[in-house]
């Protein structure tokens, strides 16, 4: 897989507040990209604005015109429907038969471990298995970049594992992750690259045995405090 998105001078404001300021960030294709920080930093809006769902106040958004992306949020949404048709009518939105849709969806399903749960009503399954159907649903996509904002986030640890799992297995087939996450155990496990943001601003963007392993300089003190957990 391919593809590549870059931001250059983004701005975004929520009213008068800034939620990004001055963002520059260019993501190549095979990247693992850790968002991390503070809460409301902007790493979910960041998310959001790679994806095209927010327009930035200033700056350009640029990308791979031939790239296909997806998001899996923190708390997915399902339809009152089977697992099988939350994750069909995706593709059939896409163009697809409804019965090609729902062959590619059981695959989909599969893959992520939830093929015995395909006419399960989808608001019956756990937590842990709906992060899996939503993430059944980007993949059947097929995207170049998959985008995640705290995806194990309220999971207990055997559900953390799965995710984890399923996102290291993407990774391996050559897909593009860029994940927001609290969790620096899985930052160390995923990522190959980490963006430390504070009120909006990108202040580190390393990799990750650098980012770890210190020191990061006088302009990083932010980040290193919050690796300590001085910060959070």
């Amino acid at each position: 897989m391919s593809g590549w998105v870059q931001l250059k001078g983004v701005d975004l404001h929520y009213g008068p507040v800034p939620a990004l300021r001055g963002i520059d960030l260019r993501i190549a294709g095979g990247e693992r990209v850790a968002l991390i920080g503070a809460n409301g930093c902007g790493k979910s809006t960041l998310l959001r604005v790679l994806h095209g769902l927010l327009r930035p106040n200033a700056g350009t958004v640029l990308r791979d015109r031939a790239m296909r992306q997806a998001m899996v949020f923190q708390r997915p949404f399902a339809l009152r429907a089977t697992a099988l048709t939350n994750v069909a009518l995706g593709l059939w939105l896409r163009g697809k038969r409804w019965r090609d849709a729902k062959e590619e969806a059981l695959l989909a399903l599969g893959r992520v471990g939830l093929g015995g749960q395909s006419l399960r009503n989808a608001r019956t399954l756990s937590g842990g298995q709906l992060q899996r159907l939503a993430m059944a649903r980007a993949w059947a996509l097929q995207p170049h970049v998959l985008l995640l904002d705290e995806p194990t986030a309220s999971l207990d640890p055997h559900a953390k594992r799965e995710v984890e799992t399923l996102m290291a297995d993407f990774a391996a087939s050559g897909m593009t992750l860029v994940f927001a996450s609290h969790n620096l155990g899985q930052v160390k496990r995923l990522a190959t690259r980490v963006v430390y943001m504070e009120q909006g601003r990108v202040l580190a963007d390393l990799p990750v045995q650098q980012f770890f392993g210190g020191p990061l300089g006088e302009t990083s003190r932010e980040a290193e405090l919050f690796v300590k957990g001085e910060l959070g």
